[in-house]
């Protein structure tokens, strides 16, 4: 197994077109780590880069201390899986699975051991002798993952693999990549979505891309519990972080904020200075951690307009102005099941330990 290390890698096409730049990275041994962003950030010509696919503009990959921007894709290791399955058609699962050690010129029996090994541990043991039209989606999915397996490659790397799944196929995949993870726990691999559900669930750490470069690296807890700036905050969690625009009237180890979009004062665990005291900021707080108030004190007062009723809990839909008079909805996450409650004003708020400040789109945990 391998551990990756970029330095400055940047990505331009035609000598103008910059699609990535400052791209400083480190991958370690076993780690499974989840580029994401949103379309067009660059997080599978990212992927193609590190697999030899893309030339790399500028900058250095090394693959266990080795450089090899100019090592062709063959030599560096790679095993890849795509978002389409490209399975051959006219060959059984075995086949399919088998072609890559047979162009390598790999002994029969070690080529033989390597597909049971790799069927057993995908559940496939049973499908070998079928062709990919007997399969269903998730069924050759593995198929394409089986035929990265055999390779024994030193990276894994994984292209949307779900995204031609339907729903449910794609919870169920999604779990089975989990537990193969689990059952090569020194294997890397580097896995690409836009869906962050399935970045949270499945990454040791998130890279997140944006405005063609690292926006935040973490733990999926980090990122959802400490973002760095606001796009971080909206991007990882569903639905997105709300923010109001709001002003700080109290500092210290505790601060005092009050919105500007209907609320009253409430107060955050971020700490502030005496130079913070009548800054106008945004505050965050996720749905899922807004709560009614029981007294004066709130983050937020509004009419419901829209209810969803999800059975374990209702989502409640309100319009509150923005700052610069744009409308900004802010949805509130209740546990349990709320009826008659379109229509009603409600008032907000959350722990303070779950209320966030952003200034000039940065989190002030971090500045």
């Amino acid at each position: 197994m391998a551990n990756l290390k970029l330095t400055d890698v940047a990505k331009v096409y035609g000598g103008t077109v910059e699609v990535l730049k400052d791209i400083d990275l480190d991958i370690e041994t076993g780690e499974l780590v989840v580029f994401v962003g949103p379309s067009g950030c660059g997080k599978s010509t990212l992927l193609r880069m590190i697999a030899g696919l893309e030339k790399i503009s500028d900058g250095t990959l090394e693959i266990d201390g080795v450089v090899v921007n100019d090592v062709p894709p063959s030599e560096r290791g790679i095993a890849m899986v795509f978002q389409s399955y490209a399975l051959y058609p006219h060959m059984t699962v075995r086949e399919n699975m088998q072609f890559a050690l047979k162009i390598a010129k790999v002994p029969k029996d070690r080529m033989d051991a390597a597909v049971e090994a790799a069927a057993a541990k995908l559940q496939l043991t049973e499908y070998l002798d079928r062709l990919p039209k007997a399969l269903s989606g998730g069924q050759r999915q593995r198929v394409a993952i089986g035929r990265s397996i055999v390779r024994d490659p030193k990276v894994y790397l994984f292209d949307e693999p779900l995204s031609n799944l339907d729903a449910a196929l794609r919870v169920a995949t999604r779990i089975e990549i989990a537990q193969l993870k689990e059952q090569m726990p020194e294997s890397t691999m580097i896995y690409v979505t836009h869906d962050q559900v399935e970045a949270m669930t499945l990454a040791s750490r998130i890279v997140v891309l944006a405005n063609k470069g690292i926006a935040q690296v973490g733990t999926p807890l980090e990122l959802y519990e400490r973002p760095n700036g606001e796009f971080v905050a909206q991007f990882i969690g569903s639905p997105a972080m709300n923010l109001l625009a709001g002003e700080i009237v109290g500092t210290g180890p505790v601060t005092t904020l009050k919105t500007t979009a209907g609320g009253g004062t409430f107060t955050s665990n971020v700490p502030t200075t005496e130079s913070d005291m009548g800054a106008q900021v945004n505050v965050g707080i996720r749905p899922e951690d807004m709560v009614p108030a029981n007294g004066p004190d709130y983050a937020y007062s509004g009419k419901v307009e829209i209810v969803e009723a999800l059975g374990e809990l209702t989502q409640l839909y309100f319009a509150a102005p923005k700052a610069d008079k744009e409308t900004n909805t802010v949805i509130a996450k209740l546990q349990g099941i709320h009826t008659d409650i379109r229509g009603r004003e409600m008032h907000l708020t959350a722990d303070p330990g779950k209320v966030h400040i952003f200034r000039n789109g940065v989190s002030l945990l971090y500045r």
